[in-house]
This record gives C-alpha cells, sequence and structure tokens, in this order.
C-alpha cells in the first residue's frame, strides 16, 4: 500500500515522501498511525549518531489503530487502539529470561531497520529499498508494521494521540525508577536532567511514594515543572554543586540516584550524591566513546552503578497499561511534557526537540477514524 512517510536520505534531514509498505507477513501488525511522539533517539538515528542505515524511516513512539494482521498474530486484532513499542528477538538468553529490553540483538531489531530475515517493509517509488523497521516500527508515517512482540494493546478511553511517548522515553525515566531502582516509599531520590525521561521519573518516584525527591538541572523553567509534578527540592547546578546540596537535605545521600543526562561528569555527580548502600542508575544514549571514571574505593560502601534501558520495562504490556492507568486516575500527567504538531509541522517539531522548546513533541497524522491521513 502507499502511505506518506519521513524519510532520511541525508544525515539530519528528513523530508515526506510516498512510499510502498508491504502487507503484514506471519505475526506482523498494519497499524494506522495517529500520533508519533519525537525522541532524541530518532534525531540520533537521522544524525547518523547511531548504527541506523539511510535511506531510512525513524518513528519509535506509535500510536494508531490495527488495520490488518498476519497469521499468528494473537494480541490484537483489527480495530484495537495500541501502541508500538522496542523491539526485540524473544530467543536470545536474555529474552529467554524475560529481560526483552536487554536482548542481545537489540541493535539488529531496533536499529538496522529492516525484518528479522533481512528483507525490507518499505520501498519508493523506483523500488529501492528504504529502512523501515526502526524499532520494529518506523512510526514516524502514516501507516506502520510492527511486530505482535512489540505491540501494546491499549484501553479504548484513553487519548489515543497522547499515549506513543510511553514507548520509549516515559516508559524509560519511570521504568527506571519503578522497575530498576524499585523506589519506594522508604528510598529517597534524585534525577540529574529534567527533560522527558527526567520528569518522567520524578513523576514515578512521586507515585511511589519516595519521601525526597530531587531534581537537578540547568534549566528554572525545567526544575519549576518538576516540582509542579511531584519533586520535594529542585537545584540549578549553574549555581553550586549539586552533589553537597543533595547531601545537605539528606543523611549523607540519597538511596537511589538516576543520570538521564549522558554528560560524564554529571553521570559522575550522580554517583557521588547516592549514600552508603545506594544505588545509581545509568540509562542508555551515552556515547560510546566516553569514558566516565569511577573510584572503587567509593563503591566499598556497597554503592552501585546500574545500566538501564528502556526502564526494564520487561512486559510493556503490563507496564505502559499500568502508566496508562496512572493517567487516567491523575496520577501520572504526563501530558504537561507533551505538544502537538501537525504532520506539515515535521519541522518545527524536530527543531522544538534539538533546542528544547518542547519537552516531549507529538506529530499527529490524523484522527481516530483516519480523517486527516494522506495517501
Amino acid at each position: 500500500m502507499r502511505i506518506q512517510a519521513a524519510v532520511a536520505r541525508e544525515p539530519g534531514t528528513l523530508v515526506y515522501e510516498t512510499l510502498d509498505l508491504d502487507s503484514p507477513r506471519d505475526n506482523e501488525i498494519l497499524v494506522r498511525v495517529v500520533a508519533t511522539g519525537i525522541c532524541h533517539t530518532d534525531l540520533s538515528a537521522i544524525g547518523q549518531l547511531l548504527p541506523a542505515r539511510l535511506p531510512m524511516v525513524p518513528g519509535h513512539e506509535g500510536a494508531g489503530v490495527v488495520e490488518a494482521v498476519g497469521a499468528g498474530v494473537t494480541k490484537v486484532v483489527p480495530g484495537d487502539h495500541v501502541v508500538m513499542t522496542y523491539d526485540y528477538c524473544g530467543d536470545c538468553r536474555a529474552c529467554d529470561d524475560h529481560d526483552h529490553t536487554y536482548c542481545h540483538h537489540a541493535v539488529e531489531r531496533c536499529f538496522l531497520g529492516d525484518r528479522p530475515d533481512g528483507s525490507a517493509t518499505l520501498h519508493d517509488a523506483e523500488r529501492k529499498v528504504v529502512h523501515g523497521s526502526f524499532f520494529g516500527q518506523s512510526s514516524l508515517a502514516t501507516y506502520a508494521l510492527c511486530y505482535d512482540r512489540n505491540v501494546v494493546k491499549v484501553r479504548k478511553d484513553a487519548p489515543l494521540a497522547l499515549l506513543g511517548p510511553l514507548a520509549c522515553g516515559i516508559q524509560t525515566g519511570a521504568g527506571a525508577v519503578l522497575n530498576a531502582l524499585d523506589v519506594n516509599a522508604n528510598t529517597d531520590f534524585a534525577v540529574f536532567g529534567a527533560g522527558a525521561v527526567g520528569l518522567s521519573a520524578v513523576m514515578a518516584a512521586h507515585v511511589a511514594g519516595a519521601p525526597i525527591i530531587i531534581a537537578v538541572d540547568i534549566s528554572d523553567d525545567r526544575l519549576e515543572m518538576a516540582r509542579a509534578l511531584g519533586a520535594t527540592h529542585v537545584f540549578n547546578s549553574k549555581n553550586g554543586d549539586p552533589v553537597a546540596f543533595i547531601r545537605s537535605v539528606t543523611d549523607g545521600g540519597v538511596l537511589r540516584s538516576l543520570d538521564t543526562s549522558g554528560v560524564p561528569t554529571v553521570m559522575q555527580q550522580a554517583l557521588a550524591a547516592t549514600a552508603p548502600r545506594g544505588v545509581c542508575g545509568w540509562l542508555a544514549g551515552v556515547d560510546p566513546a566516553l569514558e566516565v571514571p569511577v573510584n572503587p574505593t567509593f563503591l566499598l560502601a556497597g554503592r552501585s552503578v546500574k545500566g538501564i534501558i528502556e526502564g526494564e520495562s520487561h512486559d510493556a504490556q503490563a507496564f505502559i497499561s499500568r502508566l496508562i492507568d496512572l493517567y487516567m486516575d491523575g496520577r501520572f500527567p504526563f501530558d504537561k511534557l507533551c505538544r502537538f504538531y501537525e504532520m506539515d509541522q515535521l519541522a518545527e517539531a524536530l527543531d522544538d526537540s534539538r533546542s528544547g522548546r518542547t519537552i516531549k513533541p507529538i506529530v499527529r497524522f490524523g484522527d481516530i477514524s483516519g480523517r486527516g491521513i494522506d495517501q
């Protein structure tokens, strides 16, 4: 079928093109995309900072309506509302242990842009391949193919166009807190970076009942947002030492900290802010060429560093559904991070994401009925 999709042919640029999308094969699902969140991972992919192959269609925070399913699909039927999340192989040691976010073949499944058998899902007008399985979806398009394993069925009374960011950025921050770090009513918490991931972590820590929630950033506006979302303390690190501040308002440091910046000096600060027995979470997205010095003596007091991918949302169906329920109950107001852009405002959405003017841009391709989608 013919679709409209945002195609990156040169690093850093996206242009809408008419492409041919395959019909769903076994275990594949055709989704009419209602909206897709823009994540810094998309920017890194089209900027060639990740092993994504050009030409490609980005988009990995898609939400939409199931149009058709291939043989073997058991989770959804046409008409279901869905979110498309990260892909995984289902066969490696990590997947066998249901640790899907640590799939040994995550690079192939999420970045290389083709089906597991190497075939392409998208072709241009000259029948040349356009890589179209980014994170198992490539949802910056009017339609997308995803898989039975990375589709999440969602409740129909939730605002579908808003839900896409739960598939990655918001899931990452909230999951780091609720899954990987197990923040609870007995653990104080600090997050370094108040973007979409960091603010999602703040909301999750508030849901978990953490007695002290500290947000560190260099933007007063972001810190004000963090306070509104549940932070008990905020600190602008342009004005002083965040580690000293955190130690001053806790008993020598927090039991759980999280870095969302990927900046080595900030990652060091997040670790230094932990108390004895503390755990510091570092998220995926760090430049692989960078190194972060760690003093082993500091770790001897029971401290540890934990790498985290996708918030350890190993059962994305359960975890994303939980976040939606929390949102619908008024306890996880992630909509405050989001701004909608129409399909023809894609360039503005990308610029606003790069500059930080918008915390979480969402590009709309049409409403639930399909109106507004240009084929």
